[in-house]
């Protein structure tokens, strides 16, 4: 059975605790009642997280079994609304389509299922721990600043796909393709099942390539929810994958790094930009 490795911190700041685990390279974090619990991509990672905050918080090192996160997340995790896509689980979807057959069916079944409104979109997601969901709002942001670009014709480069919600949401915009990558084989297998369940998708495709390791593919758009600081230390390598007068949107940055990110973007205009819970959206065009 597949299990992640993560850290339990009790904490009253979430905030302050995601600010300081920043450079720690975490991959997911589920806040509870008063703890962060923070995942990682390896047990190494996880360790060295946990020795580096040991001094300010009690911090507790785990294996989380997926199986345990899933069954949770299908009591819990809702479908989620931003502009014109939905991002439901798959259990919720197919309970909206059948509540649409029924007499008096829901606003949400109707949204899903029906879509009363011919430009809804689903995005259909299955949930796994260490790649997300698409609920958090960092991905929220991207999903905003996607729409209000037109992606018809364009191809669109997703840089740290996770489970692929956002290049499977650039190719029903309309994008002529969308490529998801990410440095972890365990996301890209996540992100391929995801793809399964959305057979709309049909120009999308994933691959594992580290963002560190190589030249990137270029793209007319390029997304990246990462992590404030490694979105400092990867704008030459993002920006060059940027076709001239693209357009790169960055997410996962936190309100406090927001300045300093922008500045490692050079002369990139900002197109659209959004605060949101404390962290913050950009979309800046290349020259």
């Amino acid at each position: 059975m597949k299990s992640y490795p993560a850290i339990d911190v009790r904490t009253g700041d979430a905030d302050i605790l995601l600010a300081i685990v920043d450079d720690q390279s975490p991959t997911a974090v589920e806040e509870r009642d008063h703890s962060v619990r923070v995942f990682f991509s390896t047990a190494t990672e996880r360790d060295a997280a946990q020795r580096a905050l040991a001094e300010q918080f009690e911090v507790t090192a785990i294996d989380v079994p997926d199986d345990d996160w899933a069954r949770r997340s299908q009591e819990n995790l809702k479908p989620i609304t931003v502009g014109r896509i939905t991002v439901a689980p798959p259990w919720a979807a197919i309970s909206a389509r059948v509540s649409a057959l029924s007499p008096e069916p829901s606003a949400l079944a109707l949204a899903l299922a029906l879509s009363p409104q011919p430009l809804a979109l689903r995005v259909v997601i299955l949930p796994s721990m260490g790649f997300g969901t698409g609920h958090h709002v960092t991905t929220r942001l991207c999903l905003a600043a996607l729409q209000t670009l037109d992606l018809n014709g364009r191809s669109v480069l997703d840089v740290g796909t996770g489970s692929g919600v956002l290049a499977i949401a650039a190719d029903l915009l309309g994008a002529a393709s969308a490529l998801g990558i990410d440095n972890d084989a365990d996301a890209i297998q996540s992100a391929r099942e995801s793809l399964e369940l959305n057979p709309d998708a049909r120009h999308v495709t994933f691959e594992t390539i580290d963002l560190a390791a190589r030249t990137l593919p270029a793209a007319d758009v390029v997304t990246a929810n990462l992590t404030g600081a490694l979105l400092i230390r990867s704008a030459g390598a993002l920006l060059t994958a940027v076709r001239p007068h693209g357009m790169l949107i960055l997410s996962g940055i936190q309100s406090g790094e927001r300045d300093e990110v922008r500045q490692a973007f050079g002369d990139a205009e900002i197109g659209w930009e959004r605060e949101e819970d404390g962290w913050v959206g950009l979309a800046v065009k290349k020259p």
